[in-house]
């Protein structure tokens, strides 16, 4: 069978004088090719025929009168929609019942608009700045403070601590010495320089120093073991016209008994008991 265009390519009816459509270069009179072509339309089910207009959306078909929201019936001809379970909505009913609304200002984030997600809330990108300088977050570094974020550089500014030592900013941990922050590495004994957290130390004129090191510049020594007093750990020492001695050193220099808390005698440089004193 061939056409010219005078006969349907389908019933070979005569097509003079009649409404007639072509496909793939070949004529159908309207009853053939509606029976043939015709897409069902979502909306009513209907044929949309060759003289309607048909409008697709992913393989689906609707009379360009059928083409609406499903919610206010409003039409969606050249208009932006959204489609939710394969229904299809105006912006302001997808927005109503779907959209996320901004943390910060609470209005909808609309369809199609760049939305930012952090700690499970959702924000307009134009909201999710630095409380501080107001420039957009996006996905930089951010810290929290009270429900209010700050990029890295306005946080440090305002809230971190500086470390007394190096003057640099204190991101974790840190070491409280005179109501002064310090870094745990650069709080260091003022003598040999050895890290002090988490170790005992002495204070001395407003400096830290480990043990060792205070005991061998500022300790008194014990007149009888020659060893420095630190009295760390609440020792007893004993002081008597200039000299001192560990609570355990401070013996009859004869019979070696304790005088802690004992009258005692002096005889040159030893101390005495009374009983050895006296004989």
């Amino acid at each position: 069978m061939t056409s010219n265009h005078t006969d349907c390519h389908y019933c070979l009816q005569s097509l003079r004088g009649r409404k007639y459509a072509l496909r793939e270069e070949n004529a159908y009179c309207v009853t053939c090719y509606d029976s043939l072509f015709a897409n069902p339309c979502e909306e009513c089910k209907k044929p949309i025929e060759c003289d309607s207009k048909d409008l697709a959306y992913k393989g689906r078909h609707w009379h360009e009168r059928c083409f609406k929201c499903a919610k206010c019936s409003r039409s969606l001809v050249e208009k932006p929609f959204a489609a939710k379970d394969e229904v299809l909505l105006c912006t302001e009913c997808y927005s109503d019942e779907y959209s996320s609304r901004c943390f910060h200002c609470q209005k909808t984030i609309m369809p199609g608009s760049r939305k930012m997600e952090f700690k499970g809330s959702s924000w307009h990108e134009s909201c999710f700045v630095c409380q501080y300088c107001r420039q957009p977050l996006g996905t930089k570094p951010l810290i929290t403070k009270d429900n209010e974020n700050y990029c890295v550089p306005c946080f440090e500014k305002q809230f971190a601590h500086h470390c007394y030592s190096c003057k640099k900013v204190i991101t974790s941990g840190g070491v409280t010495y005179h109501d002064q922050p310090w870094h745990k590495e650069c709080f260091v004994c003022a003598g040999c320089k050895t890290q002090l957290s988490g170790q005992r130390f002495i204070s001395k004129d407003e400096y830290p120093y480990c043990v060792d090191c205070f005991s061998k510049l500022y300790a008194k020594k014990c007149a009888a073991c020659k060893k420095p007093i630190t009295a760390l750990g609440g020792a007893k020492f004993i002081s008597f016209e200039e000299r001192q001695w560990h609570g355990e050193c401070f013996n009859c220099a004869k019979c070696s008994v304790s005088l802690v808390g004992q009258g005692f005698l002096t005889r040159q440089d030893d101390v005495l008991c009374h009983e050895c004193g006296s004989a």
